[in-house]
């Protein structure tokens, strides 16, 4: 009976999908070689040729759409959010890290399926469940630092060291995304004070001018 359900499985499933029919978010189900259990597994469309100028630009767009709401719905920083993007997966929808982290902001599986993320790359439920767990690591440990410390090493590893832990790999994660962050709130305030400066009307320039009897004035112009 079971191998009649089986084959009837594997009858519905090729063994191998075209590169050209992967989607993004594609589930298959396959039976793992050493159990013979069934496994149901989302795959990433492999890389392909480098994607157009305009393209890029276009998924950057939406992105930046999908932070902004999820960064204000959990009142994180969207600049923040970005710099994690930026150093966990550089805006590669369908990243996979050799750990199996994937997506934008590189969603272990188990964490992802807690914060009820059925596809990781879906950019959308990504990003939502990325920036909720963020916010949730603000809100325990009241500091950036640890907070983005305990989003590469994990909860347990900030809590035995009482701080960001002595790991290299850690470490550096933390001062990048810090710098990062830093000079994006530099460059904003930067954008935002040229954007004031230019919707200002000029002040007027006082001006020192003697009339024909000799007698000093000041005007504007």
């Amino acid at each position: 009976m079971v191998s009649c359900f089986l084959a009837a499985v594997f009858a519905a499933v090729p063994a191998a999908l075209p590169s050209d029919l992967i989607r993004p978010g594609t589930a298959i189900v396959r039976a793992d070689p050493k159990s013979g259990k069934l496994v149901r597994r989302v795959l990433a469309p492999k890389a392909g040729p480098t994607a157009a100028p305009a393209a890029n630009q276009g998924k950057r767009a939406l992105v930046a759409e999908l932070v902004n709401d999820a960064a204000a719905r959990h009142e994180v920083d969207p600049l923040l959010v970005h710099s994690v993007i930026e150093a966990e997966s550089n805006y590669n929808l369908f990243a996979v890290s050799p750990k199996g982290a994937e997506g934008l902001m590189q969603l272990m599986p188990g964490t992802a399926r807690e914060l009820g993320v059925r596809n990781s790359f879906d950019a959308r439920q990504n990003i939502e469940a990325g920036v909720k767990y963020l916010r949730q690591l603000q809100q325990q440990y009241g500091d950036d630092r640890l907070a983005l410390a305990a989003y590469n090493a994990g909860p347990a590893a900030v809590a035995k060291y009482r701080w960001v832990p002595p790991y290299k790999e850690t470490q550096q994660y933390v001062a990048r995304i810090t710098e990062r962050y830093a000079g994006a709130k530099r460059a904003e305030q930067s954008k935002q004070a040229a954007k004031q400066a230019a919707a200002e009307p000029p002040r007027p320039r006082l001006e020192q001018f003697v009339d024909d009897q000799g007698r000093l004035h000041l005007r504007t112009r």
